[in-house]
């Protein structure tokens, strides 16, 4: 069922692409009941569980429920491992970048990634020893908000090794940020070379980018019944995240061949299914036909018409023909 996620992925691309970015992030589904693997999360603080979820662009590639009692990289290996190997059979050299917030830095992630040619960029918590590489950097920033009244930032591009964890030295970025409240220190650690990507555009591009997934995630959850989790078993309540996750899809692809170059091209889930799906309508069945009747006030009705006639024109090319003997 999870793979079903990738191949649909796979089969609404037209072209191969360049290069992919898979973003990775964990949220919460808060419980109020007593369903199997119920757990107290602190930093939640509720009772809830711990879905991840894998997003490249728009398009989820993973829905994975887990207790949350545990490491939010837990179990992601694995689906990594399946995910990027559907990707490569399809398409053998395309780029594939891992993104996600410190939380998913660790040292088995980036190992493997660097093992098997996928980058990464990560965020990095800070630690006494990186605030004060930063040090300078972080002085300029306060001076220049002294100066101009208005937040100002510096960067810092320099290799980076923990004492203990870290098996490599890495390519880390720090961004020193001063604002009206303050100092605000960030640091993401990389393979992507820096002749590739400058640090400014590193951090500012390429890792803050990461924010549209958790707009992807909410909006499942809230306008598609992800966080209706209330069957008693975790069974039941992973088969609940991935249907609403399919159903994700489909307004998705909706969206994407139906509404386009309608008012609607960029609507979310919830304006789509009020403005477009859940309408009046009279119904009647000849022994021929069925006829569907709609009001003639119908505000919508142009983008109607056009999402009937875009999905009737072939959209995807049809599947080649597999080889015989």
């Amino acid at each position: 069922m999870q793979g079903f996620l990738v191949d649909a992925f796979l089969g609404q691309q037209v072209e191969m692409p360049e290069r992919i970015v898979l973003d990775v992030d964990a949220t919460d589904n808060p419980l109020h009941g007593h369903q199997l693997g119920r757990f107290f999360h602190g930093y939640y603080d509720s009772y809830c569980y711990l879905p991840l979820y894998i997003f490249c662009g728009d398009h989820p590639l993973l829905a994975l429920l887990r207790p949350s009692n545990i490491d939010a990289t837990t179990g992601l290996l694995k689906h990594l491992i399946r995910i990027v190997t559907q990707l490569r059979q399809r398409w053998p050299n395309v780029k594939i970048v891992l993104r996600g917030d410190s939380g998913f830095c660790r040292e088995y992630l980036m190992r493997w990634c660097e093992s098997n040619g996928v980058d990464y960029l990560f965020g990095l918590s800070k630690n006494p020893r990186l605030l004060r590489i930063l040090g300078k950097e972080l002085q300029e920033a306060k001076e220049l908000f002294a100066q101009t009244k208005l937040a100002s930032r510096v960067f810092k591009d320099f290799d980076y090794r923990t004492h203990k964890t870290w098996s490599r030295p890495r390519r880390v970025v720090g961004k020193a940020e001063h604002l009206a409240k303050g100092a605000n220190p960030r640091f993401v650690v990389t393979s992507l070379s820096a002749t590739e990507y400058a640090a400014k555009t590193l951090y500012e591009n390429e890792y803050c980018g990461r924010g549209d997934m958790e707009n992807r995630i909410k909006e499942q959850q809230l306008f598609l019944f992800a966080c209706r989790v209330s069957c008693a078993t975790m069974r039941a309540n992973q088969l609940r995240v991935l249907l609403s996750t399919v159903a994700y899809v489909v307004m998705r692809a909706l969206r994407r061949f139906g509404l386009a170059q309608t008012e609607l091209a960029h609507a979310q889930c919830d304006t789509i299914r009020l403005k477009l799906l859940k309408i009046g309508a009279i119904i009647r069945i000849s022994v021929r036909r069925v006829y569907v009747s709609l009001s003639e006030s119908y505000p919508f009705r142009a983008a109607f018409l056009q999402a009937y006639e875009n999905l009737c024109q072939p959209i995807l090319p049809a599947p080649a023909a597999v080889p015989s003997g």
